[in-house]
């Protein structure tokens, strides 16, 4: 998947906004916490939070690297648009939204008319 593509599966998640963050990277999220995030500028790279498990899989791969300053809660970076098929990137950026949605408050929850 191409950045543009990304952008329009985020976009395709309830109550997704996209918001440019640090002058050059582009930011998706839900109730103003980040899933997903990719630069503008400068060569390829997307950044999700993904499960225990998937972290310790996808960094064994080629191209997918623990994301600068976001490790340690478990996101990774992707350096490829190709380390991950299509399938694996709506799977990883849907699971990303699914994990950041399930901290927030029931009320948050509700009131975006997820629950």
């Amino acid at each position: 998947m191409d950045i543009e593509e990304i952008r329009k599966y985020c976009l395709s998640l309830p109550q997704t906004l996209e918001d440019i963050k640090w002058g050059a990277d582009l930011c998706f999220t839900i109730a103003a916490k980040m899933y997903c995030v990719t630069g503008l500028e400068g060569s390829f790279g997307v950044s999700f939070k993904c499960t225990d498990e998937d972290f310790q899989q996808l960094i064994e791969r080629e191209n997918i690297t623990p994301a600068p300053y976001l490790a340690k809660n478990k996101w990774v970076h992707v350096k490829s648009p190709t380390a991950l098929s299509n399938q694996e990137w709506e799977h990883y950026i849907a699971t990303s939204y699914k994990l950041i949605v399930s901290k927030l408050p029931k009320k948050a929850q509700k009131d975006l008319g997820i629950l």
